[in-house]
């Protein structure tokens, strides 16, 4: 897409301050700022950039939609601008994550590029030029609203998009690797490893003394089947890490995924447990109605098959799944359950406001019941028995809670 071409844009200062500037904070004019530098030094001649939009960012960062007012290249004619407001003399892991996946991406194909393309990054000023794919709705956006059918087609769209994600992705992980080694060193190649060993050692002992719960051998050696999966060698590939339903744009090209600051390469079950543990690493999140699980993850086998005909098996797959369902209920409550007194936790997204929002408490109960649920199926009693009785400590401390459901399906 062409558009206006100036033959001398003027500077990034003083008279070129992008239109409608005094409105906005001094963060997102200086991240503007920024990105025409960035630009500059990447295509080799003043792009100027006008008319942003704060698309609101987070604690971290900043994020706006920028017009471009003038180019001498063919460039769309927005762009959004992300950038890193951690001071530059220190550590910033989710920068480096982010622009390492978002080049791993822009090197395939337009069909197999599965989030924006990454147009400009600079490691110095932390910041990321990506292609702005418009104002289309958020998976949130269709599971808190009202139409049910819309939000069950977005839910299986999401999950045969995941699949194919993966599938994509299959054996680049020594070219992760590789881009990983010429931006920068981070403290861990993948952010689980961390905080998922740490609930693994810690929840059994922070069970029995705020539920009076204790772990059997049996739970305590399926949570070592679950640690195993952050060292598989086998059934990995990219994982957006953050798949919260504000972080997967509905598109008229299929969903698109956003927001890689958590960006690695790992075993895929532990993105795959989403299906099962509706959005684990959310703050909030709901119930899915009977049946939406299954269909979920039948959509997603669809796409994986082709790379691993294994995982088209039971036997191998359901194990591995339940082993990652454990660790995802695990490490939420590991980081739920101190603080489950403070109530009704934040909505999906500062966008979204919901009459009626799960207690931590009710999020906490209604996954450790799906895991005593498909433990029970699967005829892993040890990890069974220990959720029934988890289940019953939340219930015996914050009363019976039941997990409505996401809006749509009300």
């Amino acid at each position: 897409m062409s558009v206006d071409i100036a033959a001398d844009p003027p500077d990034v200062t003083g008279e070129s301050n992008p239109d409608g500037a005094d409105d906005l904070s001094p963060e997102v004019f200086e991240a503007v700022a920024t990105a025409e530098a960035v630009l500059k030094a990447r295509f080799g001649a003043r792009i100027a950039l006008s008319e942003p939009d704060d698309l609101g960012g987070s604690v971290r960062s900043v994020v706006a939609r920028v017009r471009v007012a003038s180019s001498p290249f063919a460039l769309p004619r927005t762009l959004v601008v992300k950038r890193y407001v951690a001071p530059t003399d220190q550590p910033c892991d989710s920068f480096v994550r982010e622009a390492v996946s978002y080049q791993l991406f822009t090197a395939l194909s337009a069909e197999d590029r599965m989030c924006p393309e990454l147009f400009a990054h600079s490691t110095d000023t932390r910041l990321l030029v990506l292609e702005d794919l418009g104002r289309a709705p958020t998976l949130a956006d269709k599971l808190l609203g009202n139409d049910s059918r819309a939000a069950e087609r977005s839910l299986l769209s999401w999950a045969r998009s995941l699949g194919r994600l993966h599938a994509t992705t299959a054996g680049r992980e020594a070219d992760f690797d590789a881009l990983l080694r010429r931006l920068d060193v981070v403290s861990s190649k993948d952010p689980l490893t961390v905080e998922g060993r740490a609930a693994l050692t810690g929840l059994p002992e922070l069970l029995e003394s705020a539920l009076g719960v204790s772990a059997s051998s049996g739970a305590l050696d399926a949570a070592e089947r679950a640690r195993g999966l952050l060292t598989a060698s086998r059934h990995r590939a990219f994982s957006p890490s953050d798949s919260c339903p504000d972080n997967n744009l509905i598109t008229s090209r299929g969903v698109r995924f956003l927001d890689f600051e958590g960006g690695c390469v790992r075993n895929i079950m532990l993105d795959a447990a989403y299906l099962r543990v509706p959005f684990p690493s959310c703050w909030c999140s709901f119930a899915l109605p009977s049946g939406m699980t299954e269909a979920m993850l039948a959509a997603w086998r669809a796409e994986v098959r082709s790379m691993w005909p294994d995982l088209d098996e039971d036997p191998v797959l359901m194990p591995k799944l339940l082993d990652a369902q454990l660790f995802w209920v695990w490490l939420a409550t590991w980081n739920y359950l101190p603080s489950a007194t403070e109530g009704a936790v934040g909505a999906i997204g500062v966008r979204h406001a919901s009459p009626v929002l799960p207690s931590r408490g009710a999020v906490l109960a209604g996954r450790w019941r799906r895991l005593a649920e498909d433990a029970a199926l699967a005829g892993v009693d040890a990890v069974a028995e220990h959720a029934e009785a988890v289940v019953a400590g939340l219930e015996r401390r914050f009363g019976e809670m039941d997990l409505p459901l996401y809006p749509a399906f009300r």
